[in-house]
């Protein structure tokens, strides 16, 4: 057995005039959680609609659980799961209603039994009898994910499954992905617009921009590798930023001196005496997101941005 759920090579997808995937290449083990991050119209959705065989590609090949996506797309859809960012189950029926249609659209026969294996593990049981629409956010969604995981996928992909869910029922569902992932041994492809949630979650990660794969590798890989530690000093009096600058990337502004460099502990002592009148210091260590931008020059939404002046708004908001 291959040791890869997925495989992408040389992924090119153009609509008309318009190219969302420019040779999309990576590689996700199985039994492993992988990430895909990028601005919104990096080609996420696309790179996924060809991995479940939704769409074609232009050129270039894919293979989700050994079987090629385009030769052998039926032998895909029946090895892989979805859970989209919107909750789509039908709140006028119940939940054992909901995984019914599921389990006649996917063609699983004997459903019930394990629907109810299903529902206890998700502790939805003794609510099974409801109807959905009185159900919270975080139980919709636990039920959105039983319903993928009714005909026994190889593949999950979720697409932004956290988005509109408060702070306590996005935590419960980093734990869902975990279970699902140890216990099932279900490979979970997921995207999403929050770092801290990639961090949490993620072996590996792949950013994509502008349709290509910029980077691969572990979060803290790939902080290592293009993050940046920041330090903050508040300061009186004048500041020689030629002399600062032999650490990293300066800025200044209003009394605030921001020196973005690798390796900010060791350097530290250094950087504060190349400094006179310092009031206070701040260490901010290289983070996902700091990696995000520094790849993309985009926000998470997809705007692009100064990455100078976003590091001083991110400051100053959180001051």
């Amino acid at each position: 057995m291959s040791v890869s759920a997925i495989v992408a090579e040389g992924l090119v997808k153009r609509y008309g005039d318009v190219t969302a995937l420019d040779g999309v290449s990576f590689e996700v083990v199985r039994g492993e959680v992988f990430g895909l991050l990028g601005p919104n119209g990096a080609g996420k959705t696309t790179t996924i609609k060809i991995l479940t065989g939704l769409t074609k590609p232009t050129a270039g090949r894919a293979y989700v659980a050994g079987f090629d996506v385009v030769r052998e797309a039926a032998e895909v859809k029946k090895r892989v799961g979805w859970v989209a960012s919107e909750v789509i189950v039908d709140d006028e029926l119940t939940a054992w209603e909901n995984l019914e249609i599921q389990a006649r659209l996917v063609g699983v026969g004997g459903w019930r039994e394990r629907a109810a294996e299903l529902l206890k593990y998700f502790g939805l049981l003794e609510a099974a009898g409801r109807p959905v629409g009185k159900f919270s956010t975080g139980m919709r969604k636990r039920l959105e994910v039983a319903m993928a995981l009714l005909h026994g996928p190889e593949v999950l992909f979720m697409d932004e499954p956290t988005v509109g869910l408060d702070v306590g029922a996005r935590v419960g569902l980093w734990e869902v992905v975990r279970q699902i992932n140890r216990d099932f041994g279900v490979t979970v492809l997921l995207t999403t617009h929050y770092m801290e949630e990639a961090e949490e979650l993620c072996r590996r990660v792949a950013i994509i921009n502008r349709g290509r794969v910029v980077a691969v590798g572990s979060p803290d890989e790939l902080k290592a590798r293009y993050g940046v530690d920041v330090v903050e000093l508040e300061v009186e009096g004048p500041v020689d930023a030629a002399a600062l600058s032999a650490f990293g990337e300066v800025a200044i502004r209003d009394g605030v001196v921001v020196v973005k460099t690798h390796g900010a502990e060791e350097k530290l002592a250094e950087i504060v005496k190349a400094v006179s009148g310092v009031k206070s210091v701040r260490v901010k260590k290289a983070s996902l997101d700091t990696v995000f931008i520094n790849l993309t020059g985009a926000s998470i939404e997809g705007e692009q941005v100064d990455v100078r002046k976003l590091y001083m708004r991110v400051r100053w908001a959180r001051r």
